[in-house]
């Protein structure tokens, strides 16, 4: 196979999705990004269904695309209707767009069942709508619905309703697995069924209902298909959609199809961050190829094997799709996963330092501690086993408060007695909870010592209940992301109190940047 088109869906399909909706803007920035990374076909919407669709379709002619040509979707004409009478064919040729996908039925229990006609007239209404789009200059392409459980029930008109479609002049015939239900194996014997009856180009749109829609889609190549549809994340109706964020690599570096360039391989991660940020919905980290632990190795043993050969638990290089290698650090870690981590933090530290730093995670993450997403607080356990390391400040002690007051309603105080260059420095704050009253109050005693604490952030807090049959005495884990301009950093802390689990992931994040500060002034 010498080329495959790719045909994105992201923005009909992909916006089925439960939970998300794209503003019209996330749909034009989305059109932008899926063009950069060289996506053939770019499906915008259904014209006529929704005022933000028809919108979409009057904008992003604006839009100066490289390649992607941009497809609105519709279906056949209603049963008993002209062509040219109905309103919904007429919405599709009004978007103006170059590429028409139509959608029609191919089994006869939809035909029946939801479209309430006869099969001969689903076979007219086919022909008709693909023919009078034809007619007026559009590349159209037949979604055949339902094509793998039509063919499974009644492969003769399921064969006679692609072939009306070819007949009319159909540009591509899309063989759908539309409720996610056929095995790959029964996936490429019908492709190749329809390769040897139809002459038209062939594509497949797959849902991933029984968890094969990447193998379905993959399988359908093998077959002889030369277009994918599918969305990015794999986000659609259900469960979704194929994955072209995994069907675009596995063709390109798995099955030598060309599909896009090495640079846009390169974007994919990216465009795959960029989808779940304008979906606001949060990434999924364990996604194939883009996700965050894609390529994260955890297992001493494992992370002793790449560094001696980074493809020994790899499948590929992270770097041919815009991802990177990672090394996780936990109570699993050997010392070549510390070891790793010290040279990826710049953390200069012996073999014997590296020993005492791993004793004492273990040791913590037993006690509830978890440093796989706390690579500040990592950091400062290896700096705190140098014999030379002097922390910026040292806590004698601190009490937090929290009382109701009368016409002020709720409220915490916090002090906090630090010895800071050899001086104690006793202060008070009041906040909108302990936490941020300690927050308050450390800031207070430190800023005439420290200046550029004045440019740090607390910007999240999490709190996280270990052993929940405990209730209220419950081992509490939190975790707290510190920024300073464009850098951030997470720490942890762990304690059956949670004043003093967040008050050590609190203290963790300003030694931090303090000892980072100096440290890189240096």
């Amino acid at each position: 196979m010498d080329k495959v088109f790719l045909y994105d869906t992201t923005l009909r399909d992909g916006a089925q999705h439960e939970g998300i909706s794209f503003s019209l803007e996330d749909k034009l920035k989305i059109t932008q990004k899926l063009d950069q990374l060289g996506v053939h076909y770019i499906e915008g919407g259904w014209p006529g269904s929704n005022p933000k669709d028809a919108e979409y379709f009057e904008r992003v002619r604006e839009l100066k695309l490289r390649q992607a040509k941009i497809a609105a979707f519709g279906s056949t004409r209603r049963a008993g209707l002209a062509v040219a009478d109905d309103p919904q064919v007429q919405a599709l040729l009004d978007a103006g767009t170059p590429v028409i996908t139509v959608v029609g039925k191919s089994w006869t229990l939809h035909v029946r069942d939801v479209l309430r006609t006869t099969p001969e007239e689903n076979l007219r209404m086919i022909s008709d709508t693909i023919a009078y789009l034809k007619a007026a200059g559009k590349e159209v392409i037949y979604d055949a619905e339902h094509f793998f459980d039509g063919y499974n029930a009644d492969p003769a008109y399921t064969l006679a309703t692609v072939q009306a479609a070819q007949g009319a002049g159909a540009d591509w015939i899309v063989l759908a697995d539309t409720n996610g239900g056929n095995m790959y194996w029964r996936i490429e014997e019908v492709v190749k069924e329809m390769r040897r009856k139809l002459q038209a180009p062939l594509g497949v749109h797959a849902h991933n209902d029984s968890e094969l829609a990447v193998a379905n889609s993959l399988a359908a190549v093998r077959a002889g298909v030369t277009q994918v549809q599918g969305t990015i994340n794999g986000i659609g109706e259900r469960v979704g959609n194929a994955n072209l964020c995994s069907i675009i690599p596995n063709l390109k570096l798995k099955m030598g199809v060309d599909c896009v360039s090495d640079e846009q391989l390169a974007m994919l991660t990216k465009v795959s961050k960029f989808v779940s940020e304008a979906a606001n919905v949060a990434h999924n980290p364990q996604l194939p190829y883009v996700g965050e632990t894609a390529f994260a190795h955890k297992g001493g043993i494992h992370v002793s094997a790449i560094l001696r050969n980074v493809d020994s638990y790899q499948h590929t290089d992270p770097a041919l799709v815009g991802n990177e290698k990672r090394v996780l650090v936990s109570e699993l870690s050997g010392r070549g996963n510390l070891r790793y981590k010290a040279e990826e933090l710049g953390v200069e530290v012996t073999d014997s330092q590296v020993k005492k730093a791993l004793a004492k995670i273990k040791e913590l993450e037993n006690k509830g501690f978890f440093f796989e997403g706390a690579d500040a607080s990592v950091e400062l356990l290896l700096e705190r086993t140098k014999p030379d390391y002097r922390a910026p400040f040292e806590l004698v002690d601190f009490t937090t408060v929290v009382e109701h007051r009368q016409k002020r309603g709720l409220l915490a105080e916090a002090t906090v007695k630090l010895r800071v260059n050899g001086e104690i420095v006793h202060t008070a704050a009041e906040g909108n909870g302990p936490v941020n009253a300690l927050d308050k109050a450390l800031r207070k005693a430190m800023l005439p010592y420290y200046p550029l604490l004045q440019g740090i952030q607390l910007t999240d807090y999490k709190v996280r209940i270990l052993d929940a049959d405990a209730a209220t005495g419950a081992t509490t884990r939190v975790m707290i992301t510190t920024r300073n301009g464009k850098r951030s950093w997470i720490t942890v802390g762990s304690s059956a109190n949670i004043i003093e689990a967040s008050w050590e992931a609190l203290v963790d994040g300003l030694e931090y940047a303090l000892s980072r500060g100096t440290r890189e002034d240096n």
